[in-house]
């Protein structure tokens, strides 16, 4: 009998917020321990907002409902559902939801996300 050359994701992991975010890692560090690559399904409440970062990471970002504002290097940009973005890492960002309904979308991180490479500013 082979071994199985795929994997289905059932049971993400819900990482903890403070801040009504839901997210939802299918694969990556924290479920996997996949260091390359993380894919996270993610619902940010209106008015949702966190620090800037430079993160060490490329984020690829596709808006499945709502809209998600981004400055990137002091440039403001809005997504709508059914567009995408790629931030290269090293780049200064600040990611918000300040519209009035949830936006969804799933992030897709290369190496993976994790807390040691966001670089959060306090």
């Amino acid at each position: 009998m082979s071994e199985k050359k795929y994997t289905i994701q059932n049971n993400p992991f819900i990482v903890p917020t403070t801040d009504g975010k839901v997210i939802k890692e299918h694969f990556g560090g924290a479920t996997d321990g996949n260091a390359a690559i993380s894919i996270a399904h993610m619902k940010a409440p209106a008015g949702w907002s966190e620090p800037f970062q430079t993160p060490a990471f490329d984020e690829f970002t596709f808006i499945i409902q709502g809209k998600k504002q981004f400055i990137i290097e002091g440039e403001t940009i809005i997504l709508e559902a059914g567009q995408s973005i790629k931030i290269e890492r090293h780049t200064r960002v600040q990611y918000s939801n300040p519209f009035t309904e949830v936006c969804e979308y799933i992030a897709i991180c290369t190496p993976a996300f994790s807390v040691d490479l966001v670089n959060r500013e306090d």
